[in-house]
C-alpha cells in the first residue's frame, strides 16, 4: 500500500514542460603573465515535453559569479583641508565579479518575487546582514560598492543581450577584465515566462593561474622570505640597470 501511495504521488507532480540544454566555449580560464581578459560564449536550446506555448514569450536570464568575500566600505569627507575616513560599513558578502545578462530589459525577464528567491540582480548578490545604527543610509555604501566595481568592469548587467532564436535556441556573451580572482565561477542559467522560473540550470567555470603566474603566486604564499629577497633582487638589478644606461646615454 505504501508503495503504491509513493508511485501516485510521483506521477502527480508537475513535469517541468520546458529545460535548459546548456554549453560553454570554454569551461576554464588560465590567467598568465600576459592575461588582459577573457570572453566567455555561453549557448544552449530549450528541451521541450510539449508544443511551445503561444504568450508570454519564453525569456532567458544568464549569471556568472565569482568569488564571494567579505569587504569593508568607507565614506571619505573633507575636513579640515584633509579627506580622512567617517563611517565604515563590513559587507559580509560580494562577488568579485558578477555579471547578469537578459534576453530582455531586467524587470520583464524576471520578477522582484522571483530575484528574491533567486538572489538574481547584482544587488541580491550580495549579501549584507547589517550596518551600525549610527549610520541610516547603510544602503549608500551598497551602491557605492556597486558602482566602483561597474566602473571597474567587474559587475555587468547586461539587458536585452541574450539572443533567442525561435523561442530554442539561446547565445550571449560575457567578457570576463583581466583583474579576476581565482576561484570557481557558478554560472547559472534560468528560463522565465512572465517573469516566473520556469527551468534553471548550474554549471561552473574555473579561473586559475598557470604558468609563471601560478609559480610566483605559489612562491609567494608558501615560502614568502624567498619572494621577498627575489623581489628586491630584481629591483637592485633594475635600478642598477637603468643607471647603468643613463650613464652609457650621457657618455654618448
Amino acid at each position: 500500500m505504501l508503495r503504491a501511495l509513493v508511485l501516485l504521488l510521483l506521477t502527480a507532480l508537475p513535469l517541468s514542460a520546458e529545460e535548459v540544454v546548456l554549453g560553454l566555449s570554454q569551461d576554464k580560464v588560465a590567467i598568465t603573465a600576459t592575461f588582459d581578459g577573457s570572453e566567455i560564449l555561453i549557448f544552449g536550446a530549450v528541451k521541450r515535453e510539449e508544443p511551445i506555448k503561444p504568450a508570454p514569450p519564453l525569456e532567458v536570464v544568464i549569471t556568472v559569479s565569482g568569488p564571494s568575500e567579505p569587504i569593508t566600505v568607507r565614506r571619505k569627507e573633507r575636513r579640515f583641508g584633509i579627506w580622512v575616513n567617517t563611517d565604515t560599513v563590513e559587507v559580509d558578502a560580494a562577488p568579485t565579479f558578477y555579471a547578469v545578462a537578459t534576453s530582455a530589459s531586467f524587470h520583464d525577464t524576471l520578477s522582484n518575487v522571483e530575484d528574491q528567491r533567486h538572489s538574481v540582480s547584482i544587488e541580491r548578490a550580495i549579501r549584507s546582514v547589517g550596518a551600525p545604527s549610527s549610520i541610516e543610509d547603510s544602503q549608500n555604501f551598497t551602491r557605492a560598492l556597486i558602482r566602483i566595481r561597474k566602473d571597474q568592469g567587474l559587475y555587468q548587467r547586461l539587458e536585452q543581450a541574450v539572443q533567442v532564436d525561435e523561442q530554442t535556441l539561446f547565445r550571449t556573451s560575457i567578457k570576463m577584465p583581466a583583474n579576476l580572482t581565482e576561484g570557481e565561477y557558478p554560472t547559472r542559467i534560468f528560463l522565465t515566462r512572465g517573469g516566473e522560473v520556469v527551468s534553471q540550470l548550474e554549471t561552473t567555470i574555473d579561473v586559475d593561474k598557470v604558468g609563471l603566474e601560478r609559480w610566483l603566486y605559489d612562491l609567494s604564499r608558501q615560502k614568502p622570505l624567498i619572494y621577498g629577497l627575489m623581489s628586491l633582487a630584481i629591483a637592485i638589478a633594475a635600478g642598477w640597470g637603468a643607471s647603468a644606461a643613463f650613464r652609457l646615454l650621457r657618455q654618448g
